[in-house]
């Protein structure tokens, strides 16, 4: 899933790109209000990460910007500031949620979990036919065997499972998995789709990845 993260004190923003990375998240930071806006209005984001106080631009202007533009995805304020007043009108601009700096990672990262399954990315376990993936315990398994997973397997495969029998083209994968600094020009999506299946196709006589020949991949049981 895909983060998109403004704010523009650095060394927050690190940290936050790193603990989220860490949870498999691709994250995108950008550091004023203008551009934020920009990114949240091309893109398309699971959730959305917003500073209140930003250059160019006041993270609240962004906010109500971004709802008149039809931005959907759940929007977690973040402040210096911790008075109801701006707790108030955060949340009236449209906010989902509102921490208030300085704040524990795992804080923030369970907001976003809540607010990610209000919007349908809750499902206590990822099934599709014998495949399964729990992303409390971050465990995947076909059938009875479990499979080891690294950091961007476990994004990927978590993409597919959350869209099964969709064709996934490999942008739309490239934006979720990774972030906006992801080489186009490259073939690293085939490599982790081929590490994957490697992982949960090999031994098995059923084939859950498939190739549509000049577009992406589906996971369909067939």
């Amino acid at each position: 899933m895909r983060i998109l993260v403004i704010e523009d004190e650095k060394k927050v923003s690190a940290f936050i790109k790193r603990g989220l990375e860490q949870e498999s998240y691709a994250v995108d930071v950008v550091e004023d209000g203008v551009e934020g806006q920009h990114y949240a209005e091309l893109n398309d984001y699971d959730a959305i990460i917003l500073d209140i106080m930003l250059p160019k631009k006041s993270g609240l202007d962004v906010l109500k910007d971004m709802k008149v533009a039809g931005v959907k995805a759940p929007v977690l304020l973040l402040t210096a500031r911790d008075s109801v007043e701006d707790r108030v009108k955060g949340l009236n601009v449209g906010a989902d949620d509102y921490l208030t700096k300085p704040f524990a990672f795992e804080e923030l990262l369970a907001r976003l979990r809540v607010l990610m399954r209000r919007g349908g990315y809750g499902a206590p376990v990822l099934k599709f036919a014998d495949l399964s993936l729990d992303p409390a315990t971050r465990r995947a398994k076909r059938g009875p065997m479990e499979v080891e997973l690294t950091v961007k397997e476990y994004a990927l495969l978590e993409y597919l499972l959350r869209n099964p029998n969709r064709v996934l083209t490999r942008t739309l994968i490239a934006e979720h998995v990774w972030d906006q600094s992801f080489d186009s020009e490259t073939n690293v999506v085939d490599v982790y789709i081929n590490h994957l299946r490697t992982k949960i196709d090999k031994d098995f006589d059923k084939k859950l990845i498939h190739t549509v020949r000049g577009v992406g991949y589906v996971l369909k049981d067939e």
